[in-house]
């Protein structure tokens, strides 16, 4: 029996509405893509990292990007993020996917192995190290990884009809209880106060600022910034009001809700 391939797809575009082309913004000399897709290739139950952009026009720079970093992108839905991921997942041969996002920089690559090896340990459908609000989280905003298998996404992409759920991709798992057998990996401290993802400028001030305190800027694990954090408080004042969205926001000129996507 071969070994299931399990593929991280990072969901990454130009539009973002509180920071427009935050994705490809310079982190210590390299665009914030290139950060995610190197952190993502250093976990060792990967076989493979794929970029899933969009097929606007203004998404055409990411896919030079991911054609100078010799990165697979697939291009598909703009909005419908849960029928890009599908696609994507059935293009990359993929029997397990993890989900990433193109505005966690400081993802850490251990973190990412940790939630793979306990989805196949514990035999379930769909795994994460956290869910969004309102639900509680205990690792920091930005270390999110979340695995699911081809049949359930599958299963997800045929059945949700939500605009949330087709714009957030995993909401179908985990907003009504019983439909998947599921499994949340939390940390025994709760750091969910901590606020480590890019959607802001503040956001992408605060990781300038780790990433260049970082003594190994290419081998360090999320404990390294947590370090940092801790002896250096002012660093989380940064981006402290920034509000996170809950599964339920989408995107104002999100209002097809997927109906062809079967």
């Amino acid at each position: 029996m071969k070994e299931p391939r399990v593929v991280a797809i990072i969901q990454a575009r130009m539009g973002s509405n509180r920071l427009p082309g935050k994705v490809l913004r310079d982190i210590h000399g390299k665009p914030m893509l290139a950060w995610v897709v190197e952190r993502a290739r250093l976990a060792a139950t990967l076989a493979e990292v794929v970029v899933a952009t969009t097929t606007d026009a203004g998404d055409d720079i990411l896919a030079q990007v991911c054609k100078e970093m010799g990165v697979t992108c697939f291009r598909g839905s703009t909005f419908d993020v849960l029928d890009r991921y599908y696609q994507a997942a059935r293009e990359s041969e993929a029997d397990v996917i993890v989900r990433l996002t193109a505005d966690c920089p400081l993802i850490d690559p251990t973190l990412i192995d940790l939630v793979v090896t306990r989805f196949f340990e514990e035999k379930v459908d769909f795994a994460t190290n956290r869910l969004p609000p309102p639900y509680q989280r205990t690792y920091p905003i930005g270390l999110d990884v979340e695995v699911v298998s081809f049949s359930a996404l599958e299963k997800a992409w045929k059945e949700a009809l939500e605009v949330h759920e087709r714009e957030h991709v995993m909401p179908y798992f985990y907003d009504a209880p019983g439909r998947f057998k599921i499994l949340i990996v939390d940390h025994e401290t709760n750091l969910g106060k901590y606020r480590w993802t890019v959607d802001t400028q503040p956001d992408l001030r605060f990781v300038q600022e780790v990433i260049a305190r970082l003594p190994d800027k290419e081998h360090f694990s999320w404990l390294d910034v947590l370090k940092i954090v801790e002896e250096h408080p002012q660093l989380s004042e940064i981006n402290a009001g920034i509000a996170h969205k809950t599964y339920l926001d989408v995107d104002g000129h999100a209002t097809n809700t997927g109906e062809n996507h079967a």
